[in-house]
């Protein structure tokens, strides 16, 4: 299962997947799955549909209301950001039953398992991030981060050179999310040395325990 959101790097992933499917060494299917988060189908439906049949590809595609229902009254004060993610995550473990599926592909790159490292030091006084590789319910399914260590930025720029059909991204908690606070704050340090997120992600892969209390 590779979950497509529409944006450049589930796109970008998709196209990979796709192009290792043809040479890989090993035997293996891709079932593009696009949930729609219930702000504007119209939005990303067709285009993504379109996209998907040229791929010549079995995939899936369902309507949800998680977004809307996450920016209702009856969920203010709780954060849209992660009930949203919840329930989408949720229902494409549902899926992986549905559709025969034992692993499940997210587009997250470099600088968002950074962003998360960050977001959880910060407001949940914790040392974790995302994992490129991890088991759930026992190894009944495992989630895979093809992108782990791209940076968004080349995703963009590849995403162009290949004419995916990136969308804009309707949530209206995008960019004023804690998360998008911790990216301008990033954006800040990286200015003063292009090495800083190299080496903050080196830090991520490679930590020294024995040089941390507890």
């Amino acid at each position: 299962m590779v979950a497509v959101s529409g944006g450049a790097d589930s796109l970008v992933m998709l196209h990979f997947l796709n192009e290792w499917l043809k040479k890989a060494p090993i035997k293996f299917s891709l079932v593009p799955v696009y949930l729609e988060m219930g702000f504007n189908k119209n939005h990303a439906w067709k285009r993504l549909r379109d996209h998907f049949t040229k791929m010549d590809t079995p995939f899936y595609m369902e309507e949800t209301d998680f977004g809307k229902v996450a920016h209702s009254n009856a969920n203010r004060g709780k954060s849209p950001c992660f009930l949203c993610s919840w329930w989408r995550r949720k229902r494409l473990f549902e899926l992986t039953k549905v559709l025969g599926c034992k692993k499940i592909a997210l587009g997250h790159n470099l600088d968002d398992l950074i962003e998360t490292f960050f977001l959880n030091m910060c407001y949940s006084g914790e040392l974790c991030t995302m994992l490129p590789r991890q088991e759930m319910f026992g190894g009944a399914v495992t989630i895979i981060r093809p992108l782990a260590l791209v940076e968004k930025e080349k995703i963009e720029r590849l995403a162009k050179q290949l004419r995916l059909p990136v969308g804009e991204n309707l949530c209206p908690s995008a960019g004023i999310s804690k998360r998008g606070e911790i990216r301008q704050m990033l954006k800040s340090i990286y200015k003063g040395n292009r090495k800083i997120r190299g080496n903050i992600a080196k830090a991520i892969f490679n930590p020294r325990p024995e040089y941390l209390p507890g």
